[in-house]
């Protein structure tokens, strides 16, 4: 137990080199497609996460348009909470992203430097085509995600400015004011979930042809 404690001690130390850090994690079993299936399933749960705070956000909104005198600080109260937790959301799915793009070049650009290493043509061919595979299924997928991080930008937007407003704003004028926000929001929130539902759904995909490969 204490020898793995040491090892994962030294590499946290690490963490801020890539290089040095991919290497230690190689001396305890973990390649660099390891790394990146963990990073893709972490990036995912994240999507999921953020979709439901999102979703909650969207709630906690409309929960405010329809609320009547003494209700009205509290459900703004709740809205800011769910605004807050929507942006911490949405900066946890841009560093997912962002850590799964660091791993893949690595792993991309030693796997391309391994192809002269080999003897045999025929395995050095087979090797060149599932490269050539995984960067096309890779750069999908990450189009994909960064597709569906830039939808949450329009969204966060809109909460952060009602939130701003409601802040020194709350009466039922204001409140009323907000009904054309509403079904404009509602329409971006959709579009923004069924962007990330299919961002997870690519990523359950290319976690499983990264896991299938020999």
């Amino acid at each position: 137990m204490s020898r793995l404690l040491s090892s994962l001690l030294v590499l946290v130390l690490l963490a801020g080199c890539s290089s040095a850090y991919y290497g230690a994690m190689e001396k305890v079993g973990f390649a660099k497609r390891d790394i990146l299936v963990s990073r893709v399933e972490k990036a995912r749960s994240a999507q999921a996460e953020a979709k439901e705070e999102f979703t909650d956000a969207l709630q906690a909104f409309l929960a405010v348009t329809r609320v009547d005198g003494g209700e009205l600080k509290r459900k703004y109260d709740e809205l800011n909470d769910r605004y807050k937790a929507s942006e911490s959301a949405a900066k946890e799915v841009r560093e997912r992203i962002d850590a799964i793009e660091e791993v893949a070049g690595a792993l991309f650009e030693e796997w391309g430097n391994e192809l002269g290493l080999y003897s045999n043509p025929e395995l050095r061919a087979r090797s060149q085509e599932q490269l050539a595979a995984t960067r096309t299924r890779y750069t999908a997928l990450l189009a994909t995600m960064r597709r569906a991080a830039a939808g949450m930008d329009p969204v966060l937007a809109t909460y952060r400015d009602q939130v701003l407003f409601l802040k020194h704003n709350l009466n039922a004028q204001a409140v009323r004011s907000l009904d054309t926000t509403s079904r404009t929001l509602q329409q971006d929130v959709s579009r923004l979930i069924a962007g990330m539902e299919q961002s997870i759904r690519e990523a359950d995909a290319f976690i499983k042809g990264l896991s299938d490969r020999p």
